[in-house]
C-alpha cells in the first residue's frame, strides 16, 4: 500500500533530522546529564504537569460521578448522552496523565483499579457481564466495589455499562441496577483520582523526593538517577502506545502480509475513544517534555536531539487526531490504514529518538535500555 503524498513527505521529514552526536567524527562534549539543571526540571515536571494533571483528573471524575447519578435519577437519552460525554472527557484526562505510572499509581493497585488493560483473556468483560446478569448489589456501592477485582471497577467496566450490550436500558427504569453500578464505578474512580492528587500534593511526600535528589533521598541518590526516572517516563510511555495501544488492533504490513485488523482488541473501541486516547497519550508526553524543559538536561551541542523529538511528537499527535470514528471503520478504509501505518512507523522512530538519542546524549547509551528495565 502506498501512503498519501502528504504522509510520505511527513515521514521523510520526521526521519531526516538526525541528532548531531550521531554523526561520526564530530567533536562533542562528554555525553553526561546537565546535573545542575536536574532539580529544576524535576520540580517543573511535578508542579507544571503531574499535579495539574491529577487535579484535572479529579475534576473530571467528579463531573462523571455527578453525570451518572443524574442519569439514574432521571433516565433519558439526554442524561445518558451527558454521562457518555463526561466519560469521554475523563478518558482524555486519564490518557494524558496515565503516563505517570510510578509512585502513588503503583501503590494499592491504583493504576489497575482505574484502568485494567490490556485484558487479553476478557477477564474484565466476563466479570462485568456476570455482575450485570446477577444484579449483584455489592457492586452498587463504591465501598464494597473497591474490594472486588480490579477488572470490575475501572474505566473498562464503566465503558461497558455505558456502551455495551444492554446499555440502551439506561434510558428507562429497567436499567436501574446497571445505572447504580455505573455510579459506584464513577465514585470509585473519583476516590482513586483524589488519592493520586493527595499523594503528589504532600509537601514531604513523593514531590519532595523528586525535587531534591541526593544522598539520603529514598527515590534518587543523585541527579543522574532522577533524570533516568524522568526520561524513563517518556520511553515507557511511547513503548506503551506502540505495544499496548496500536499493535493489538493493527500491526500494519509485516513481511509483505497486511494485517486485517482486530478492532475489538482496541482500547475504548465501544465508545470510539481509541484514537482520542492515543492522541492524548502523546499530547501528555509532549506537554511534559516541554514544561519540564527536558532539553536543558542535554549538553549544549546536543540540543538538536530535543528538537527532533519534538518534531516527531507533533507528527504523531497530529495524525492520531486525524483518524476519526469507529476504529473498525478506520481499519477498513485504505486512507485511514495509511495513516495508521504512518503513525506506527513514527511511533517507533520517536521511541528511538528518546531511548537511544536522548538517552545517549546524557550518558545513558551503550546498551542501556529503559524498555528492558536495565
Amino acid at each position: 500500500m502506498s501512503y498519501m503524498p502528504s504522509l510520505a513527505l511527513g515521514l521523510c521529514l520526521a526521519t531526516i533530522a538526525l541528532p548531531a552526536f550521531a554523526q561520526e567524527g564530530s567533536a562533542l562534549s562528554p555525553r553526561v546529564v546537565n546535573e545542575a539543571a536536574v532539580p529544576q526540571v524535576m520540580a517543573k515536571a511535578v508542579d507544571d504537569f503531574i499535579i495539574p494533571g491529577y487535579r484535572n483528573l479529579s475534576n473530571k471524575t467528579a463531573a462523571l460521578a455527578t453525570a451518572t447519578a443524574a442519569l439514574c435519577q432521571a433516565p433519558s437519552p439526554a442524561s445518558q448522552d451527558k454521562a457518555k460525554a463526561a466519560f469521554s472527557d475523563l478518558v482524555q484526562a486519564w490518557s494524558t496523565i496515565e503516563i505517570i505510572r510510578l509512585g502513588p499509581a503503583l501503590a494499592q493497585n491504583r493504576f489497575e483499579r482505574f484502568l485494567f488493560y490490556p485484558d487479553r483473556k476478557s477477564t474484565g468483560l466476563k466479570q462485568v457481564q456476570a455482575i450485570l446478569a446477577k444484579s449483584n448489589e455489592t457492586a452498587t456501592s463504591a465501598a464494597t466495589l473497591k474490594g472486588k477485582s480490579v477488572a470490575a471497577q475501572g474505566l473498562g467496566a464503566l465503558e461497558y455499562v455505558l456502551y455495551g450490550n444492554g446499555s440502551e436500558t439506561l434510558v428507562g427504569k429497567t436499567g436501574d441496577f446497571r445505572c447504580r453500578y455505573g455510579v459506584a464505578i464513577s465514585q470509585n474512580l473519583d476516590s482513586i483520582a483524589n488519592e493520586f492528587l493527595a499523594e503528589w500534593q504532600k509537601p514531604d511526600g513523593i514531590q519532595a523526593a523528586w525535587k531534591n535528589p541526593g544522598p539520603g533521598n529514598p527515590e534518587f541518590r543523585d541527579s543522574k538517577e532522577a533524570a533516568t526516572e524522568l526520561l524513563g517516563i517518556f520511553v515507557h510511555g511511547v513503548e506503551m502506545v506502540k505495544d499496548q495501544r496500536l499493535k493489538p488492533f493493527y500491526a500494519g504490513t509485516v513481511d509483505g502480509v497486511e494485517d486485517k485488523g482486530h478492532p475489538k482488541s482496541a482500547i475504548y473501541w465501544r465508545s470510539e475513544n481509541t484514537m482520542p486516547s492515543i492522541a492524548a497519550n502523546f499530547a501528555g508526553l509532549k506537554t511534559l517534555f516541554d514544561v519540564a524543559d527536558m532539553q536543558s538536561l542535554l549538553p549544549e551541542d546536543s540540543r538538536s536531539v530535543a528538537g527532533s523529538a519534538d518534531f516527531v511528537f507533533k507528527s504523531v499527535i497530529g495524525i492520531s487526531q486525524n483518524i476519526d470514528g469507529p476504529i473498525a471503520d478506520a481499519i477498513a478504509d485504505d486512507k485511514s490504514r495509511g495513516k495508521l501505518d504512518f503513525l506506527t512507523l513514527n511511533t517507533v522512530d520517536l521511541l528511538g529518538r528518546l531511548n537511544k538519542d536522548f538517552g545517549g546524549a546524557i550518558g545513558l547509551g551503550a546498551g542501556f535500555s529503559f524498555a528492558d528495565g536495565d
